[in-house]
């Protein structure tokens, strides 16, 4: 296992020694950053017509995609980080970050410190996402069903799926191209593998992971101790 230090996030400051050490390391991050900068005018036009509030400390790597219902309501606050650029991130985004609010009253309300690289969110009644929480490249987060199960209720009602609100609590890490669905409650600090489908509630402090979601160990436990 090499024990190289990991790079912190990009320098604060563009004239600053830990930027000019960035730059010689990974030239490709300075003309990430650049293009960030040069964003900023744009993406804050684009939040500002979709009427959600712009918070300090924003970081957008690529204009998301924003669809605000105007009876709906979307709430960010500080530190936000999305990646949209292919670019931005290693894992590569398959599309543009996807902010979406379908039915009046829906709401979308996401704590500070959050980040996201690609991927959907989309709510039709309620999504709640508490402070530090990060989302690994490509995830879908959505509290609807779209369509009703019946065949008979989706020729009368295509529109008319199921919702159920979904609320992921403080410090939660869900890992690339992992599906949360409805009626979900992700505990506090816990951790979702790559790739799970979560269908049901997940407690605090564990890691989960698999189709449908189960929790594998507690974070507290070492790997080699059985719950």
């Amino acid at each position: 296992m090499s024990e190289q230090p990991h790079d912190l996030a990009p320098p604060e400051r563009i004239l600053s020694a830990a930027a000019l050490r960035m730059a010689r390391q990974k030239p490709w991050l300075v003309r990430l950053e650049l293009r960030r900068l040069l964003l900023i005018p744009r993406a804050r036009l684009q939040f500002a017509l979709a009427g959600v509030p712009w918070g300090r400390g924003w970081r957008l790597y690529g204009l998301p995609i924003i669809q605000r219902h105007r009876a709906s309501t979307i709430a960010i606050g500080d530190r936000l980080e999305l990646r949209s650029w292919p670019e931005s991130n290693a894992l590569g985004p398959f599309r543009p970050v996807i902010l979406t609010t379908r039915r009046p009253g829906a709401s979308i309300t996401i704590g500070s410190g959050f980040g996201m690289t690609g991927g959907t969110i989309c709510a039709e009644e309620q999504i709640t996402i508490g402070d530090n929480v990060w989302l690994g490249g490509n995830c879908t987060i959505i509290d609807t069903d779209f369509h009703p199960l019946r065949l008979a209720d989706r020729l009368a009602r295509p529109l008319d799926g199921a919702t159920a609100p979904i609320v992921i609590e403080d410090g939660v890490f869900i890992g690339m191209q992992t599906l949360v669905l409805k009626g979900v409650r992700i505990g506090a600090g816990s951790v979702i593998g790559a790739g799970s489908v979560v269908t049901h509630d997940i407690p605090p402090g564990v890691i989960a992971a698999g189709n449908p979601a189960q929790v594998i160990r507690r974070l507290d436990i070492p790997p080699t101790v059985a719950i």
